[in-house]
């Protein structure tokens, strides 16, 4: 039997295909141990791809939080970063890296479902079929112990009435031998009794005998019964379950190793998107972008003239001459500075005190001020000549230009036609209003379309609905193009008037760049065109003219045209008066002890502060007349120069 059984093991090795009934008949506990832990290692495995599919979604989730984060967002100043190719390239891969994440949330979803899903219903299936397995199993084995108990017990009562039909038949063969018993003992043991009692012995003998032997066929017949059909047919069940275990282990391994090929061509396709973005940038067109931004469409300053100061000295000498007849110029005076006496803004600027302010009547107060330095009293000289002499040099009016435009950009007063912005930038800020203005149009326009289309339905069929009820919505639209239609004509206005000037100065520039190379020598007039040009400190200065006698006209009038719309300067503080003052220069203001005044622009160093008492009146006043109280968080704390 031994010898069979190492025989069907070896075919068994041969073959693959094995028999746990007949190989493994005697091996239950092992077999319980065993597929007991297929249970075990295949919810090993499942936590294993639980475990995966929770990193790929915190992976995928991290990497979309990533990319969000980093994402271009609506209304903010990035908005103009992404006209650089390096910029969209990075969106672009901000993009695919989304789309990137979205493929490890399909590799975690299709895990889920798929894999975990599965298997943990199958593992549910696999115990409870286990468990039924093997219950059969040890009914099976518990009935042939009971077969071989009830074998054991009939095979101990044949032994014991064996031994007791031999002892009985051993007395009576005892008596019936012994020559010395007397009759009356023979009488007295009666050996017919002694007979009788063997023969019964040996009859109960051969009864438990007989029941011995029906046992024993009964048992031999279980026994074959449960090794050669109950247990080989119960252990290949399990066995057939195991191995069905073991396919769906294999099963998931492979679904496992599917679900991530099957995103691989997606995400090769981010990453080709990635790398393409990446080829994408080019470095000419980012440097031409960056022209295209800050071109200001200026021309480059020309040369600085000479200033002879020599004048002032020849103007000193004919002073007293001309305050002399300053009665009789009083009138042709005012004609030129009527731009000034208009404006306390513009006077105050250009007639800021020259000599230091005088000193306080009185000691200083305990609030320890600081008085402006004590210098001797100088010749007060005439606003005319002050502006004159402010007015002398272009070099000056283009700062000046440029203080008034960099306070307007501070400010935020930008213009509706945007004439605060350079050409160049101005031509582009025009012409995407411009393109905006025509996308809305458009929009009303398909707008109005429909509604017509509509109202046309409606005619042709009252039943759905009222065609009158659209004509207040088509009035609404019609106002609204003509209000586009209008304000698209205005910037188109604009644009024109930009791009014209720009060309003129385009022709001016070769016009002057060929007249500097043909006369070098000739200084007046490459300073003159020097002088005529938009200056790139953010000022635009039309063109001049070129008569000599018509310059401080000329000049009077741009200083109209600069200041008319220009807003206040902010107050950025209170002072108050310690002492009174008289304001008998130009520029300076008077003020009463302990008046409030607000303070719109600190010490320059001079020993003058500019304040104002409404919106037409403002000046300067000593330092050391006053005590301040600046506010830090105003607006435009700050001092202007």
């Amino acid at each position: 039997m031994h010898s069979n059984r190492g025989l069907s093991r070896r075919n068994c090795l041969e073959t693959m295909s094995c028999s746990w009934g007949t190989e493994l008949w005697d091996q239950f506990d092992n077999l319980e141990k065993h597929t007991q832990w297929g249970i075990e290692f295949l919810e090993r495995y499942t936590k294993f791809v639980k475990e995966r599919s929770e990193i790929e979604l915190s992976y995928a989730k991290q990497i979309r939080n990533l990319s969000k984060k980093y994402q271009l967002k609506k209304n903010s100043k990035e908005e103009e970063e992404f006209k650089y190719s390096t910029c969209r390239a990075f969106l672009m891969t901000l993009n695919e890296l989304n789309d990137y994440a979205g493929q490890h949330e399909v590799i975690a979803e299709n895990l889920s479902t798929q894999i975990i899903a599965e298997l943990s219903r199958y593992t549910q299936e696999l115990k409870a079929e286990r468990k039924s397995h093997f219950h059969d199993g040890r009914r099976a084995q518990q009935y042939i112990e009971n077969s071989w108990k009830q074998l054991e017990s009939s095979k101990r009562r044949f032994e014991r009435d064996c031994k007791e039909a031999d002892r009985a038949q051993h007395y009576f063969d005892k008596m019936d031998a012994d020559i010395n018993v007397t009759k009356a003992d023979v009488e007295k043991r009666c050996s017919l009794k002694a007979k009788q009692q063997a023969h019964m012995r040996h009859q109960i003998a051969e009864d438990s005998k007989n029941e011995y032997l029906t046992y024993l066929q009964k048992f031999n017949k279980d026994q074959h019964e449960h090794y050669y059909t109950l247990i080989p047919h119960i252990f290949q069940r399990i066995q057939e379950m195991e191995e069905r275990r073991v396919g769906r282990v294999r099963e998931s391994m492979r679904v496992y190793t599917e679900v991530e090929r099957k995103v691989l061509p997606i995400v090769s396709k981010c990453l080709d998107g990635m790398t393409k973005a990446a080829e994408s940038i080019e470095p000419k067109m980012d440097s031409k972008q960056v022209v295209e931004s800050y071109k200001s469409g200026f021309e480059p300053p020309g040369d600085v003239e000479f200033e002879d100061y020599s004048v002032s000295m020849k103007r000193a000498v004919s002073e007293s001459s001309f305050l002399n007849a300053r009665g009789e110029s009083r009138r042709r005076s005012r004609s030129k500075l009527w731009p000034l006496l208009k404006r306390n803004k513009l006077m105050s600027l250009l007639a800021s005190p020259r000599q230091p302010p005088p000193p306080p009547p009185t000691s200083p107060s305990p609030d320890g001020l600081l008085n402006g330095p004590q210098s001797p009293q100088q010749h007060k000289e005439p606003l005319s000549q002050r502006l004159n002499d402010f007015m002398g040099t272009k070099h000056k009016m283009h700062c000046l230009r440029s203080l008034k435009r960099g306070l307007s950009l501070k400010l935020g007063t930008g213009q509706e036609d945007y004439s605060h912005l350079p050409p160049e930038q101005r031509r582009k800020k025009l012409q995407a209003k411009l393109n905006d203005i025509n996308k809305d149009i458009q929009k009303e326009m398909d707008q109005r379309d429909a509604l017509t289309k509509m109202k046309d339905v409606y005619i042709k069929n009252p039943h759905l609905g009222d065609p009158d009820s659209i004509d207040p919505r088509l009035e609404e639209i019609t106002q609204s193009l003509e209000k586009m239609q209008l304000e698209a004509h205005k910037f188109e206005g604009w644009l024109t008037e930009v791009e014209r000037k720009l060309l003129e100065k385009g022709s001016e520039s070769q016009r002057r760049q060929s007249g500097h190379f043909d006369s070098q020598g000739n200084t007046p007039l490459t300073n003159n065109y020097g002088q005529n040009r938009e200056s790139p400190d953010g000022s635009y200065t039309e063109d001049p003219s070129t008569e000599t006698t018509m310059q401080f006209k000329s000049r009077s009038t741009e200083f109209d045209d600069e200041f008319d719309d220009e807003e206040p300067l902010p107050t950025i503080g209170t002072c108050k008066a310690l002492y009174p003052f008289e304001g008998q220069n130009e520029g300076t203001i008077s003020m009463a002890e302990s008046e409030m005044l607000y303070v719109i622009e600190e010490d320059k160093g001079d020993g003058w502060t500019r304040v104002r008492r409404n919106e037409d009146e403002e000046g300067y006043v000593p330092t050391s007349y006053i005590k301040l109280f600046l506010d830090m968080n105003a607006k435009g704390a700050k001092t202007y120069i």
